[in-house]
């Protein structure tokens, strides 16, 4: 998972915490602040009330001879006030607010009240006890207004800081989005490496990309100078070689050689062979790596498939192999070297028929990819590679299972040499394998290529 993803997902997981502790915090925050609001109502309308009695007096709410108790209640038996006269009020006013049921016409509602005692100093002479309710439905409906409000706030300042976060993480690590894929990928040997300095003013991307720099530098230097070190040995060994080559032969011719000496020389001769044949792959190898061939050619992978398979037929026919060709449709490679691809394609069919059981099966598949690219299968039904080996596979000199009876020897440069080329061609080869049904090469080639009709 990449960074820009972890980093936005702990952000959404912070926020949800948050959103949900909140949920938690919000409702008796919001009930206290809905009865405070309800509070300040009732005080604010005792005070239009005082100031009403002051204007008017006491006796346009009550009848004093009787000392009835004045109340008003609205349409909704949401909210009321009533009057009390008190024959004595205290010395100082009291009061207090406290929820209680009261019985409002037929109904009982529960009330939340104000309830205070008016000197007679301020009601004309005479005190009286003033109770303004509000009904708690309609405090809950505040409380349930409020909360949702606070809510709905809660999420979406949630969302925005999330988006907020989501957008400064990508702009944040654009840099280290740029190395990863303007740099790295699709690298696939040092000489492809940009050594252009990335656009950033955060010191620790500058830092890793000076030192990433530096590095691609010293294997760049080691690549050139293994390569360079390959071509001139493999060049200066032919030489020699060759006149080795010349003067077993000349011994041969000789009459007077004993015959057990001629042997000598032809084992000799044979070693000498296969030496030769090795400096030459490595030469090879130098070569493609230095790009000394050229990829002007327009090469049909039917047509390779069809020479490669010619070539190996009697190869083949000796170890009682069946072959089963299926390319559907070709594929054409517009700029190709065709030398190339054939001893690709040779080693690729050699190699599934050395290492196949007698009597086995060898399929060459080709399909376009999703991609746009196209996948050749070069498919085997020997004994397998096993899993910890296929990623050494490649590996120059290196092999992990021994040839079929009467299978020419070698020294495990095959592969690399197909790798090598499929590289020079930016085609990919991979290889696939379960122990004991076989084993598949594939080489992937990119969506460049024309697809013949």
């Amino acid at each position: 998972m990449r960074l820009e993803t972890k980093l936005a997902l702990f952000n959404a997981l912070s926020k949800l915490l948050l959103v949900l502790v909140g949920v938690l915090i919000v409702t008796p925050i919001v009930q206290r602040v809905a009865v405070a609001h309800t509070d300040q109502r009732l005080h604010e309308k005792k005070l239009e009330v005082l100031a009403l009695v002051q204007r008017d007096g006491l006796d346009a709410f009550v009848r004093a001879e009787r000392s009835e108790i004045y109340a008003d209640y609205n349409l909704l038996k949401q909210e009321y006030i009533s009057i009390t006269p008190l024959d004595q009020g205290p010395g100082a006013p009291t009061e207090r607010v406290f929820e209680e049921r009261r019985q409002v016409d037929n109904e009982v509602e529960d009330f939340r009240i104000l309830s205070s005692v008016v000197p007679a100093q301020r009601a004309g002479g005479r005190a009286f006890r003033l109770e303004i309710g509000s009904s708690l439905g309609t405090l809950e409906l505040l409380t349930h207004t409020l909360r949702q409000l606070a809510l709905w706030v809660l999420v979406a300042v949630a969302l925005l800081t999330v988006l907020s976060d989501v957008a400064f993480a990508h702009y944040l690590l654009g840099p280290l989005r740029e190395l990863t894929v303007r740099k790295l990928r699709g690298i696939r040997q040092p000489s492809e490496f940009s050594f252009a300095p990335i656009a950033t003013g955060t010191t620790d991307f500058r830092r890793l990309d000076d030192g990433l720099n530096a590095l691609m530098r010293q294997i760049q230097s080691a690549f050139e100078k293994e390569r360079e070190f390959m071509s001139n040995v493999s060049h200066e060994l032919l030489t020699p070689v060759s006149i080795l080559q010349s003067r077993f032969e000349n011994m041969l011719q000789d009459s007077t050689l004993p015959e057990q000496h001629a042997r000598q020389v032809v084992e000799s001769q044979h070693t000498l062979y296969r030496l030769r044949n090795t400096v030459r792959t490595l030469l090879l190898i130098a070569n493609i790596e230095n790009e000394q061939y050229l990829r002007d050619e327009v090469v049909s992978l039917s047509q390779t498939v069809a020479d490669v398979a010619e070539e190996l037929d009697d190869r083949r026919q000796q170890r009682d192999l069946a072959l089963a060709v299926d390319l559907a449709p070709d594929h054409v490679l517009p700029r190709a070297n065709a030398t190339l691809l054939h001893t690709l394609l040779r080693n690729l069919l050699a190699n599934a028929i050395k290492y196949n059981h007698m009597g086995g099966t060898i399929r060459i598949a080709g399909r376009p990819t999703p991609a746009g690219g196209y996948a050749l299968r070069v498919e085997d039904t020997g004994p397998g590679i096993a899993a910890e080996h296929l990623p050494q596979l490649f590996d120059r000199f290196r092999r992990f299972s021994a040839p079929g009876p009467g299978a020419p020897e070698g020294y495990g440069l095959g592969l690399p040499i197909a790798q090598t080329i499929a590289a020079f061609h930016g085609a990919t080869l991979r290889a696939e394998s379960v122990l004991g049904q076989g084993t598949a090469f594939v080489v992937e080639f990119g969506p460049a290529a024309a697809v013949a009709e």
